[in-house]
C-alpha cells in the first residue's frame, strides 16, 4: 500500500491500524532546536480522541502520546521524530458479524478489489483512527509555525442545514475560547446549541449527519506556495480531501465566486504602509498559488458517517445479496472531532511550504 507519506521537506509517514497494537507517525525534516511542548501535543490529541462527549463515539481511548525519537531535553534534535499512540479499547468482535459483507459507503469493497484482502476490524488503515497520528504531527508543525507568528483556527461552521454566522472579525484567542466552551466546537454559542440538539436527535434515531468546518490562517507571510503544480491552495485541497469523510473543499469565494462578475470579484490593492493589501479577500489569501499576506480562509465539507444503526441491504464478498446489521460505536456526526484534524493538516502544509520557501532565495 503506497501513499502513507505527506509533504516534501516537512514530511510525515503514518503507520498502524485501527485495531492493531498502536498507531504512530515519523516526522522527517523538522528543524533542530525547536521547542517541543509535549503537553500541547497531548492537548491537541485530546480534542480528537473518542469518547469525549455524548455526541461522539463512545470508544474509550486516552490517545496518550509516547516519544520514540528525535526529541531531547525538550527540543527537536533534527533527526526523525517518532511518536506512538497505543490502541487501548479496540473491540474487534464488534465487526465479526460483517466480516464477509461490504458496508455501504465504506472502503470495504474497494480495498478488497484493489488488494485482494482487507482488515475488517474497523477498516484497518481506512479508519479515521489513523488521523490521530496526523494530529500529533500537526501539533509539532503548529509549534514551528507559532515561532513565525502564524496562527490557525478552525471551527464547526455547519451541521446539516444549521449554519453559523461569519466570525472572522474576532481574534484567534477569542475564537478558541468560544469554540472550546461547547461540545460541538462551534464558536457561535447560539448556533452551537442548535447543532447539539440536532446531533442528539440524529443519534437517538440511529442515524448520522454531515457538516462543514471553516478554517482561518492568520499572519501568514507572503510567498508560500509554488505557481504551477504545488500551488498553496492545491496542497491545502489535497490535505483536506485526504481526511476521512471529506467530500468537498473550497477557499476564498469558493463556488460562489463562479456566480460573480470580474468587476465584483477582483481584490483591489491598496498601500498599507510596509506592504500592499487588498480591500476584499475573495482570493482567500492566495493568488497565483502563492500566499499574498492576507488571511487564508477555506471550508471543508464532511459527509454523514457511513455507519448507521439500521440494517441495510448490501452484497457479500461472493456477490450475493446480504443484509448488514447496524452495530458498534460510531460518531453520529464527525465534525466536532475533525476540527483539530483540519487544523493539523493545514499546519503540515504550511510548515512544509514555509521550509520550502526558505530554499528559493539566495541570502
Amino acid at each position: 500500500m503506497a501513499g502513507n507519506t505527506f509533504g516534501q521537506l516537512f514530511k510525515i509517514s503514518t503507520f498502524g491500524e485501527s485495531h492493531g497494537p498502536a498507531i504512530g507517525v515519523i516526522i522527517d525534516g523538522c528543524p533542530a532546536q525547536l521547542n517541543i511542548d509535549l503537553d500541547f501535543i497531548q492537548s491537541e490529541l485530546d480534542k480528537r480522541k473518542p469518547g469525549q462527549s455524548r455526541i461522539t463515539t463512545q470508544r474509550k481511548e486516552s490517545d496518550t502520546v509516547q516519544v520514540l525519537s528525535g526529541i531531547f531535553e525538550g527540543k527537536s534534535t533534527g533527526t526523525p521524530i517518532g511518536l506512538l499512540i497505543p490502541n487501548e479499547d479496540h473491540r474487534s468482535k464488534d465487526y465479526e458479524h460483517n466480516k464477509d459483507v461490504y458496508r455501504p459507503s465504506h472502503a470495504d469493497y474497494t480495498y478488497d478489489a484493489k488488494y485482494g484482502f482487507r482488515d475488517h476490524r474497523g477498516g484497518g488503515r481506512s479508519s479515521a483512527r489513523e488521523t490521530a497520528a496526523r494530529v500529533a504531527a500537526g501539533a509539532i508543525a503548529k509549534l514551528l509555525l507559532k515561532e513565525q507568528g502564524i496562527e490557525i483556527f478552525a471551527h464547526v461552521a455547519s451541521v446539516g442545514k444549521i449554519n453559523a454566522p461569519n466570525l472572522e472579525d474576532l481574534s484567534v484567542a477569542e475564537l478558541l475560547e468560544l469554540r472550546e466552551d461547547n461540545i460541538v466546537r462551534c464558536a457561535d454559542p447560539a448556533t452551537a446549541k442548535q447543532m447539539i440538539e440536532c446531533i442528539d436527535g440524529i443519534r437517538k434515531d440511529g442515524d448520522t449527519i454531515g457538516g462543514k468546518i471553516s478554517c482561518l490562517v492568520k499572519n501568514c507571510p507572503v510567498g508560500l506556495g509554488e505557481p504551477v503544480f504545488d500551488k498553496l491552495h492545491a496542497d491545502l485541497g489535497k490535505a483536506m480531501l485526504s481526511i476521512n469523510a471529506v467530500h468537498g473543499f473550497e477557499y476564498g469565494s469558493g463556488f460562489s465566486g463562479s456566480e460573480m462578475r470580474g468587476s465584483e470579484h477582483n481584490d483591489i490593492f491598496i498601500n498599507d504602509g510596509d506592504a500592499p493589501r487588498t480591500i476584499t479577500n475573495f482570493s482567500g489569501g492566495i493568488q497565483g498559488g502563492i500566499s499574498n499576506g492576507m488571511e487564508i480562509n477555506f471550508t471543508v465539507a464532511f459527509k454523514p458517517v457511513a455507519t448507521i444503526m439500521h440494517n441495510q441491504q448490501t452484497v457479500n464478498a461472493a456477490g450475493e445479496a446480504s443484509e448488514i446489521k447496524g452495530k458498534g460505536r460510531h460518531d453520529p456526526c464527525v465534525v466536532p472531532r475533525a476540527v483539530v484534524i483540519v487544523e493539523a493538516m493545514a499546519a503540515l502544509v504550511l510548515a512544509d511550504q514555509l521550509l520550502r520557501s526558505k530554499t528559493n532565495r539566495v541570502s
